[in-house]
């Protein structure tokens, strides 16, 4: 782990997770953080015109760039040793732009908040962070707004066991765990009206030929809701950070937003890592 991308608006739900990723850089061993702003200048228009007013390019490119250096300020506040924090300020559409600038930083890995407010209370980068995760290839921590950072002992991997050997992300998942040396713990949310048998064992097989270097823990729970299931055991179990691989479409959505509202689904403090097969 080298370097961690921190995509920010200067709210507060981009705060806590920029301190979040600045103190998991230290436990992982990332010697950089890379705090990125991306802005746009917002077009005001007459539908009966046919010219555009455009705000002054200027202006937004400087409150990105002071944004930046008053965020970073704060951040060396902390006073966390051995990680660098470098600013980017870049005119840009965060979500379909983000693999470029990944690529630019070399980020192995991206740090976004999430909130779970409605209306004004709702922020850039939360409303963004799904869309990101969905996006992009390279793994990244989803950090709800109530999030602490405490130092990551366990870890929870979701997985459904089908097609591992072709679809599993391994080196993602194994570089995570050597850099956190933490305890992994293996989920799989079965339907309700599923009743676990000695096939469950056999399952295992393929990922244990996989992970197997990390003595991973192996649960089987039985819940009508996947967030719900995962949410119940990884509070039980006093879990730091859950992986979440999201083969099937809605996988996220499901995690995070209640119908009907926007309140999060899964547990406000729970952090996830989203790593694409």
């Amino acid at each position: 782990m080298n370097t961690i991308l921190v995509p920010t608006d200067f709210s507060n739900t981009a705060y806590n997770a920029a301190r979040y990723g600045l103190l998991l850089a230290k436990q992982l061993g990332a010697g950089k953080l890379v705090l990125y702003n991306a802005y746009q200048t917002p077009v005001i228009g007459d539908a009966m015109a046919s010219t555009v007013a455009l705000i002054d390019f200027d202006t937004y490119q400087q409150v990105s760039k002071n944004g930046l250096e008053a965020q970073k300020e704060e951040l060396e506040g902390l006073d966390i040793e051995g990680v660098e924090i470098d600013t980017l300020s870049v005119f840009n559409f965060l979500v379909g732009g983000i693999d470029d600038v990944c690529k630019d930083v070399e980020a192995d890995l991206i740090v976004m908040g999430i909130t779970g407010a409605s209306g004004i209370e709702e922020t850039f980068i939360g409303s963004n962070t799904i869309s990101v995760a969905k996006h992009t290839k390279v793994p990244v921590i989803i950090v709800p707004a109530n999030a602490s950072f405490t130092s990551i002992k366990k870890v929870l991997l979701t997985c459904d066991f089908k097609d591992v050997s072709s679809s599993l992300p391994t080196d993602a998942i194994a570089s995570f765990l050597k850099d956190s040396r933490a305890e992994l713990h293996v989920l799989h949310v079965e339907k309700a009206d599923k009743t676990h048998s000695n096939e469950a064992v056999f399952e295992t097989v393929p990922l244990e030929t996989l992970l197997g270097q990390f003595n991973p823990q192996y649960h089987f729970v039985s819940c009508g809701n996947f967030a719900e299931g995962v949410d119940s055991f990884a509070i039980a179990n006093e879990i730091d950070i859950v992986i979440v691989l999201p083969k099937k479409h809605g996988i996220l959505d499901s995690l995070f937003h209640k119908s009907h509202t926007k309140a999060l689904a899964f547990h406000s403090h729970i952090p996830l890592v989203v790593i694409h097969d």
